[in-house]
């Protein structure tokens, strides 16, 4: 972290990242493709249930985001037992509010499904796939914590053995299940909870055996306030925005679905098929925010600064490199969901194609997003991270929806990633000045001292 050149390690702590976001997404949209061949409402009802994984991901990503960030500052600073402490904390009120998410969700399980958009036609696929997820979120809540935590320590690859694994077996599981078994949209949600309950088991090991730097155990619960504190300052940036996500999505839905299920299905399909690139973006932030927290933290600014740089170039180049790619294969990548279908064909193309436009000015804000939250600077992070589907998307959904219909619901999205660059701009000049200004301050000490 204070050693090697800044840019290998952003790419050394990437890599694993990026292969389990990706894999993530690859049986995120194996469900999808399994279930499309159950029909156009089967696949609509996936993409209405998107917004429950976004509700798990939203209590999971307050407590991980914010003990992430807090973890790799400490541990720069040497206090390696504060570290453990903040992690055993994260980790149990994950599981807690993942429990309280499950019981609410099953009790009100119908009225749930229709809240996320789901129409009268998807609705009976939206329960059953909803019942064995919901089953699962405590272990998914408390997965991001760790692997957002074993991250922050720089054991990236044991963080990507754990989702990827899981994932891997998704995939396995899914026609098994779907097919074989004849269970259906259920077998898909039933493939996904056991996914996650071996994801959770393989991410739980390392602490448990010793491999960590961090060590999870009940004693090490302490939910004292400077804890809770710095997590729920930095981690509410993530809340917020996968809250905002959420609201977005059944705005969204319930747009969509009034025009069509086909419409429904376009929107959600290209959600799932963009998790690809955004998984490469964020594996990327994800990376790039420990190494800048850490050495933040170990008051090497010049570091910081360097880090932010090559994070910033290598965001971009993928961003445009991956938005070339999907714009131009955009018909050959629906046509895989869509079946016979030309509605749902025409709406998922056309948004793809969009989105890939985007792609690397959201590539770019994310990584600013990431720069401020692993400095701690909450407040900036809350900001982008409440943009691109709260502030930018929100007050342009309507007008767009209303005035071009079903392909005015198709490019909110990229129309909301565009505007995110109105507030990225003075967040990233304002972090860079202080940042040089720390190092005035340093050299200046250094040299009174000398």
């Amino acid at each position: 972290m204070l050693t090697q050149p800044v840019g290998s390690v952003i790419v050394k702590m990437s890599l694993p990242a990026i292969v389990s976001f990706l894999i993530t997404s690859i049986y995120n949209l194996a469900d999808t493709f399994f279930v499309s061949s159950l029909g156009t409402n089967a696949t609509a009802a996936v993409s209405v249930n998107a917004s429950i994984d976004q509700l798990i991901m939203m209590t999971g990503s307050l407590l991980a985001i914010g003990a992430g960030s807090y973890i790799s500052r400490l541990l720069g600073a040497g206090k390696d037992q504060k570290a453990s402490n903040v992690l055993s904390t994260a980790f149990f009120i994950a599981v807690a509010l993942g429990v309280l998410l499950a019981v609410c969700g099953l009790a009100f399980l119908r009225p749930l499904v229709r809240f996320l958009g789901a129409t009268s036609t998807c609705e009976q696929y939206s329960v059953d796939y909803a019942t064995y997820v919901l089953l699962a979120a405590p272990l998914m809540s408390a997965s991001f914590v760790m692997n957002q935590c074993l991250r922050s320590e720089g054991s990236a690859v044991l963080s990507m053995i754990g989702m990827g694994f899981g994932g891997i077996l998704n995939c396995i599981l899914d026609p098994i299940f779907i097919f074989h078994f004849g269970l259906g949209v259920a077998g898909a949600s039933m493939a996904t909870a056991i996914s996650k309950l071996v994801s959770f088991l393989i991410l739980i090991n390392p602490y448990l055996t010793g491999r960590s730097m961090l060590k999870l155990s009940v004693k090490n619960f302490r939910p004292e306030a400077d804890v809770i504190v710095e997590i729920l300052s930095v981690g509410s940036s993530s809340f917020l925005r996968n809250g905002l996500a959420v609201v977005a999505a059944i705005l969204l839905n319930k747009e969509a679905g009034a025009i069509s299920d086909s419409v429904l299905a376009g929107i959600g399909v290209t959600t799932k098929i963009m998790m690809f690139p955004f998984g490469i973006v964020l594996g990327l932030g994800t990376g790039f925010q420990p190494v800048a927290g850490f050495n933040w933290g170990a008051g090497r600014f010049d570091r910081v600064r360097e880090s932010y740089k090559a994070a910033s170039l290598m965001a971009l180049a993928t961003g445009l490199v991956m938005g070339v790619l999907l714009f131009f294969s955009a018909d050959a990548i629906i046509d895989l969901f869509a079946g016979t279908d030309a509605n749902m064909h025409a709406i998922g193309r056309f948004s793809i194609r969009l989105q890939s436009i985007a792609l690397p000015i959201h590539a770019w804000v994310g990584i600013v997003n990431m720069f401020c939250a692993g400095l701690g600077y909450a407040g900036e992070a809350v900001l982008l991270a409440t943009a691109r589907q709260g502030s930018c998307f929100l007050p342009i959904l309507y007008p767009l929806s209303r005035i071009f219909g079903a392909r005015g619901v198709a490019s909110v999205q990229a129309a909301a990633d565009v505007l995110t660059l109105l507030l990225a701009v003075p967040v990233i000049l304002k972090l860079l000045r202080i940042i040089r200004q720390k190092e005035q301050e340093q050299r200046s000490l250094q040299a009174s001292v000398s």
